[in-house]
């Protein structure tokens, strides 16, 4: 992915299979860790003998590339991206634009 690509992520949702180690509050605070990664929410949706199926957000200003790079790192596997949002907010004012901007859509429907 090219950098001008990347540059504008603001939040990622990714299906993921990974190793029942490390545990998910180990996963979701290396996630966390990441550089620009200003949050990161990791929910398990399915358990297996071996594996886990879980939904990762993360939000901030994202490198796929590293985020792909720690998941795949501790063993976890990139099922599909489930979502993308993009941008060039303000640093701070990222939250509050899409708020607006999802009450307004909202509204328009009612």
């Amino acid at each position: 992915m090219s950098k001008r690509s990347s540059a504008n992520i603001r939040k990622l949702v990714l299906d993921v299979l990974k190793p029942h180690s490390p545990t998910l509050p180990e996963f979701a605070a290396k996630l966390g860790a990441v550089p620009g990664v200003s949050g990161a929410n990791v929910t398990l949706i399915e358990i297996d003998k071996d594996t886990e199926t879980v939904k990762v957000t993360v939000e901030g200003e994202l490198d796929y590339g590293k985020i792909r790079a720690v998941i795949e790192e501790w063993g976890g596997v990139i099922h599909s991206v489930d979502e993308v949002s993009t941008g060039s907010f303000k640093s701070g004012d990222s939250s509050s634009k899409e708020k607006r901007s999802r009450l307004r859509t909202q509204e328009d429907k009612d």
